[in-house]
């Protein structure tokens, strides 16, 4: 059997998916990345184990599905995240900088102060937040010795360096465009950006379409030196084209660590509304826009709590939430700052309205909410700034699998969300970017057509208003914090 090698590397795991000819999951593999705190709000990997997490990964799947060709290979990737290396021996000149880091908040909030804000958003789609990686690549260089010949990229140009042997220094168009140096309607890398963020952009990637030829293999163990690598794309981005989200309006929610809300665009439109414009995926040189919410933890706060609770795993908690009516104390996962739509880095994580009648269950049950809470409000700046109608939405990540978290997400936005059998919709899209090169499938609507098993969740009648002034409640308090510094 012939198939597809798909890297979906994340946050917290590397997975390796073989996709067939026919758009079928066949192996599956992973292995944990590693992630350290070195101080309050710094997040940050080794990019050495990072990419050794990839190999153990690909080992594992291969080893499962020992009958399997592997005919190419494709990248998806968490975004944002950054690292720098030398371009002549290939060494990391420091460590992967994570999307979670706000290690650059002051630098932002400098460049905000000197009147950059809406320059940057004009041309990036994206908010001067540390977040994205504009101030990082700067923190990068300003710890590496003079002398070195230095490399600057997102997760899938490191990988792309480290499984060409060195031989490529390339990225796509979709995490180009989550790197704030990249100009959305030239399509190419800025000078004027660059200089806003003292960034060499001679030391960026070469910008290759999703579907490309990004090189060939060389030393990566299980898969034959010269395998061509056929596509690369942003993890969220890939999910969005994994579920055929391909008419405007169409989206999907990522749920992880974080989580991604994303719906297709017939156009490009200038961001507003705390949302982000992306570049979704470019294809023959033609990019596809989308609207963007980035929510900075999501998933990450469910083991967290069955922790303080002592509980024995995440689906401890679940269960414990399930038997809780909604309406309890409010809960704001602001354990690095808030995202989208509210992009505050000074936000901090709480509850609100505890009292002697709250039950381990309700607290449960808030953190929980908090998730579907905060697609809400995503959704809702999207679907103000659009003006068109939410289309098909999708659900894919881990917690996606979970019927009642799902319930809650659906009942909150009060729109129907589409659950897919398989999880891994990030690895799906880098197969089928991968499969266009190869010519496995001809074009968009017949990668749409491919078989998928969904199951939709429609939305119950619920008492929003009360329980969106629960929460809203509570993001006030989140953020008294930062209104109160300010006002003294």
């Amino acid at each position: 059997m012939r198939a597809i090698l798909a890297i979906d590397q994340g946050t917290t795991n590397s997975k390796a998916v073989l996709v067939s000819e026919n758009g079928e999951i066949v192996g599956r593999g992973s292995a944990p990345v590693g992630i350290s705190y070195p101080k309050p709000g710094w997040v940050e990997q080794d990019p050495r184990r990072l990419y050794a997490s990839v190999c153990a990964a690909i080992d594992a799947c291969l080893k499962a599905t020992p009958d399997v060709a592997v005919e190419a290979v494709a990248i998806s990737n968490q975004r944002e995240s950054v690292t720098a290396w030398d371009a002549e021996t290939g060494e990391a000149l420091g460590p992967v900088v994570s999307w979670q880091c706000r290690r650059t908040a002051q630098d932002c909030e400098r460049l905000i102060v000197e009147g950059h804000l809406d320059r940057v958003q004009a041309l990036t789609g994206l908010p001067l937040d540390p977040m994205f990686p504009g101030s990082k690549f700067r923190w990068l260089l300003d710890r590496i010795p003079a002398g070195r010949s230095v490399r600057l990229g997102t997760v899938d140009s490191w990988l792309v360096h480290c499984l060409t042997g060195g031989r490529r220094h390339v990225c796509d168009a979709s995490n180009a465009a989550r790197s704030q140096l990249f100009d959305l309607r030239e399509q190419r890398w800025s000078e004027e950006l660059g200089e806003i963020f003292s960034v060499d952009i001679a030391l960026l990637p070469e910008v290759l379409d999703s579907s490309a030829d990004f090189g060939r293999t060389q030393g990566l163990p299980g898969v034959p030196d010269g395998t061509p690598i056929m596509a690369a794309i942003g993890d969220s981005h890939a999910a969005l084209f994994g579920h055929g989200a391909f008419k405007p309006g169409d989206g999907k929610v990522t749920f992880g660590t974080g989580s991604s809300v994303m719906t297709t665009l017939p156009q490009f439109i200038p961001p507003r509304n705390g949302v982000t414009t992306t570049v979704a995926w470019r294809l023959h040189g033609k990019p596809t826009f989308a609207f963007e919410g980035n929510i900075l933890v999501c998933a990450a706060s469910l083991p967290w709590m069955a922790g303080i609770l002592g509980l024995s795993d995440v689906a401890a908690l679940v269960e414990l939430a399930a038997g809780a009516e909604p309406g309890g104390p409010g809960f704001v996962p602001a354990f690095v700052g808030l995202g989208a739509p509210y992009w505050n880095s000074d936000a901090r994580a709480l509850f609100s309205q505890i009292n002697f009648n709250t039950t381990r269950a309700q607290m449960a049950r808030a953190v929980t909410d908090s998730i579907a809470f905060q697609v809400h409000d995503v959704i809702a700046a999207m679907r103000a700034q659009s003006g068109g109608a939410l289309g098909a939405l999708y659900v894919d990540g881990g917690p996606s699998q979970n019927r009642f978290l799902m319930q809650c997400v659906s009942d909150l936005i009060e729109h129907p969300v589409i659950q897919r059998e398989a999880p891994e919709a990030s690895a799906l899209g880098a197969a089928y970017l991968a499969g266009l090169s190869l010519g496995l499938w001809s074009d968009l609507p017949i990668i749409a057509e491919l078989p998928r098993n969904s199951q939709i969740i429609e939305p119950r009648p619920l008492d929003r208003a009360a329980l969106l002034d629960t929460w809203n409640d509570a993001l006030a308090r989140s953020t008294a914090r930062e209104t109160k510094a300010k006002g003294e």
